[in-house]
């Protein structure tokens, strides 16, 4: 068994030069051939520039956007279409790393993307394409809504079962996978309405009227995902984790309850916006419960919130104008409609292909794996990275001794190790192994 390691550095991920020529190196990589040595060199690129959180653009920084959401929406098919049916087959592999991967890769690109959106020229950049990252976004946040997983699966954020097959566990990791990439979505979707004068205009109405976005964000305010409580304690989804939060500070407004509160404004009171939006008995009722979370303590932490109380207070006294008959021409997300075309009827096939080749490696292919994954997961930069001590890979409880041979996993203390040995073996001797 592995000792312990509290070595670390401080490095760089990513030169400038470094990070242009990946980008530059980005491609389209078919659906198919997700897990392919290919989509493996694919995977290295973008989670290198996810680290060092760069992306130097080029000349056509247009085509390379286009591609991250085009990468994003494939992951995502993969993970609904091929990956569901892969769960059900009877496979248990060696190793559950390639399959973690294929699946990690979409909280890659979903993090990545959070990080860019946020500046104006990356979302002109996307051009059509950001209809596919707005219809994105919304599949994520109502999947977010619709699953609320349970307190436990939420705050019991780093344990598994010692009894859990490797399948089972990959599920459980899947699970908060997606939680992540819902959250995120949350911001990505903030960042949209705050360009939406350089973007189609059909993107403000397919947001508006086809999706009704604010509905959905009302519904987040009403019921967060993201904050729960077990103990009579509330807990809050906050930097990537789970925090317990004093009961002082329960009503200061965490990063992501602003994102919901700014896309709002952006989007009943945004230039772009506020003559657009078509009201109804409903969706005027849905908004209206807006005034009952907008308290003194909230509208001190977000004075501007003062404007669109007023607005709320001046739509509850007017009637919902008559629907207006006219012809609409609206774009369609065309990048998801035509992976679904293009694979329609072959998911079962593609998923056996991938069973029996990238996702079943043989001993020689899984050493060569994982020594790619120990060079892009450069473990000394990632600690130098992290602004919060790392968890214990069994307790969950901060850890402050690293596993010496694989450098992968975290723990408490000795005990730990030794009742995580069986699950971490198998990883431990391949990643271990591919340094030797």
């Amino acid at each position: 068994m592995s000792q312990y390691d509290n070595s670390s550095s401080q490095q760089q991920v990513l030169l400038p030069v470094e990070a242009e020529g990946f980008v530059e190196s980005l491609e389209i990589v078919p659906l198919k051939n997700i897990g392919s040595p290919r989509w493996q060199k694919q995977h290295e690129y973008i989670e290198k520039l996810n680290m060092q959180a760069v992306l130097n653009a080029s000349a056509d920084e247009d085509e390379y956007i286009s591609m991250l959401i085009t990468d994003l929406l494939t992951s995502e098919v993969w993970r609904s279409k091929i990956f569901s049916i892969i769960k059900k087959l009877d496979f248990e592999p060696k190793t559950t790393i390639p399959l973690y991967m294929a699946l990690y890769h979409e909280a890659t690109v979903t993090n990545l993307l959070e990080t860019i959106m946020f500046y104006k020229e990356p979302c002109e950049a996307a051009e059509d394409t950001v209809i596919d990252l707005l219809d994105f976004c919304h599949r994520k946040i109502l999947d977010l809504i619709a699953r609320k997983e349970s307190e436990q699966v939420m705050l019991d954020y780093s344990s598994t079962s010692s009894n859990s097959s490797n399948m089972e566990d990959l599920a459980v990791q899947d699970q908060k996978l997606q939680f992540d990439i819902g959250v995120k979505s949350v911001s990505i979707l903030r960042y949209i309405t705050d360009h939406l004068e350089s973007l189609p205009l059909s993107v403000a109405t397919r947001m508006l009227n086809t999706h009704d976005v604010p509905c959905l964000l009302v519904q987040l305010v009403e019921d967060p995902p993201w904050r729960c409580h077990k103990d009579g304690k509330m807990y809050k989804f906050e930097d990537g984790k789970w925090q317990e939060i004093n009961p002082s500070e329960r009503l200061r407004l965490s990063r992501l309850e602003g994102q919901v509160w700014i896309a709002l404004f952006n989007l009943l009171l945004g230039p772009q916006c506020i003559n657009k939006y078509t009201y109804n008995d409903n969706n005027k009722g849905q908004i209206l419960k807006l005034r009952g979370f907008m308290t003194e303590v909230i509208l001190d932490q977000m004075p501007s919130l003062c404007d669109l109380q007023r607005y709320l207070e001046q739509l509850s006294m007017m009637e919902p104008a008559a629907p207006k008959s006219a012809i609409l021409l609206e774009q369609v997300p065309e990048v998801y409609e035509k992976l679904l075309l293009e694979n329609d009827g072959k998911w079962a096939a593609i998923a056996k292909h991938q069973v029996k080749t990238v996702f079943n490696p043989s001993e020689e292919d899984i050493r060569e794996q994982a020594k790619r994954f120990a060079e892009t997961y450069n473990f000394d930069v990632i600690e130098s990275l992290m602004s919060d001590p790392p968890k214990c890979a069994l307790c969950g409880d901060a850890a402050s001794k690293r596993c010496s041979r694989c450098k992968n996993e975290w723990y408490c203390g000795r005990e730990c190790q030794v009742k995580h040995w069986s699950k971490h073996k198998i990883a431990c001797n391949i990643v271990g192994g591919a340094d030797r």
